[in-house]
């Protein structure tokens, strides 16, 4: 399997047991996540050399974050070690009607505050075949933007694949700051992962269509994906779609634009969902394995992504904790969730 890339922020995340609020819970499950090392997890279960790039305090909390990767089987040989503190935050997991909430408090981590000194990019891009990183860690700090910047340059000088996850996060950045920042990291990027609200918040543009908020008519996208294509120079445009009834209903399906064929996913129906935190993620880590998997054949890609963030929804905790035979049993249409015995 392939040696893959992916850097970010891991954090510590504290949520109340069940469906239970803050304000009325007094203890707290950590569960560590954050958007590229969720990926990172899901590519070592489907048997890839991951490899997650972060910076993570020596002491014993920072440790149970890297306990958390080797868990899963992903290289933490590239995690620097130091600074102050590791981003936390906190989650509560809404019901029917109530939304699920996000508190963060990961001001001033030791990602955020890492320097270029703490990382060799050439010897982390060397022999790698795909490098992915998201709108995130560039959100995180100028520090961590700059970091983002060297890596892709990295990526590139090693001919290593690029992919991002545009993840607008407005409780990190404005959308100006955003499009400051992201647009110029385009030029490196070949697969680019996002939905036309990401892409108006984070690179500024605004398609000649009309998809209305909800609407998951495909048609007006093929037009939206192209204008990116031509625009950023884009290999793939990809995006999901999600319906949401409820925070535990959702319709699920995704769409991808190669320039030449504009492909759409078969649709899942998601319910109840148990935890959709790092739903998009799981999407990203089956894109990246279906690409490397079937190169050229980017319908069988997607279905194996769509399979595999449908299924994390069904699943705890920020990691895709699924094997790739399970995948491909659900994207080969067996989803009746029978026991399997």
């Amino acid at each position: 399997m392939s040696k893959v890339i992916t850097f970010g922020e891991i954090m510590l995340r504290l949520s109340p047991s069940g469906n239970d609020r803050f304000i009325q819970t007094d203890s707290f499950r950590i569960i560590p996540g954050g958007g590229e090392a969720n990926v990172a997890v899901s590519l070592a279960n489907y048997g890839h050399e991951a490899y997650y790039v972060s910076k993570l305090p020596k002491h014993e909390i920072g440790q149970i974050a890297v306990n958390a990767l080797r868990r899963y089987g992903v290289r933490t040989d590239y995690i620097a070690r130091g600074g102050d503190r590791i981003g936390l935050y906190y989650a509560e997991t809404g019901a029917s009607m109530r939304p699920s909430k996000v508190i963060y408090d990961r001001a001033h981590s030791a990602i955020a505050e890492a320097d270029p000194a703490d990382f060799d990019f050439d010897a982390i891009m060397e022999g790698a075949a795909w490098f992915h990183w998201s709108g995130i860690s560039p959100a995180i700090s100028d520090k961590a933007a700059e970091l983002t910047r060297l890596a892709c340059e990295a990526a590139k000088r090693h001919g290593v694949i690029v992919s991002v996850d545009l993840n607008f996060r407005k409780k990190l950045w404005t959308s100006e700051k955003a499009i400051s920042i992201m647009r110029p990291l385009m030029k490196y990027v070949d697969v680019c992962i996002g939905n036309e609200e990401d892409a108006e918040l984070c690179l500024g543009f605004k398609p000649d269509a009309d998809v209305e908020g909800g609407k998951t008519d495909a048609a007006g996208y093929e037009g939206i994906f192209r204008q990116m294509r031509e625009q950023f120079g884009f290999k793939y445009v990809v995006s999901t779609l999600r319906e949401s009834f409820s925070a535990t209903h959702n319709g699920w399906k995704a769409l991808i634009y190669d320039g030449k064929e504009f492909y759409q996913s078969k649709r899942y129906e998601i319910n109840p969902i148990i935890d959709r935190v790092g739903g998009g993620d799981s999407f990203s880590g089956g894109l990246i394995h279906g690409m490397l998997k079937y190169p050229g054949d980017q319908a069988s890609a997607l279905e194996f992504a769509v399979a595999a963030s449908a299924l994390k929804h069904t699943i705890n905790g920020d990691f895709n904790l699924v094997s790739e035979a399970e995948v491909l049993s659900l994207a080969g249409g067996n989803a009746n969730g029978r026991v399997q015995r």
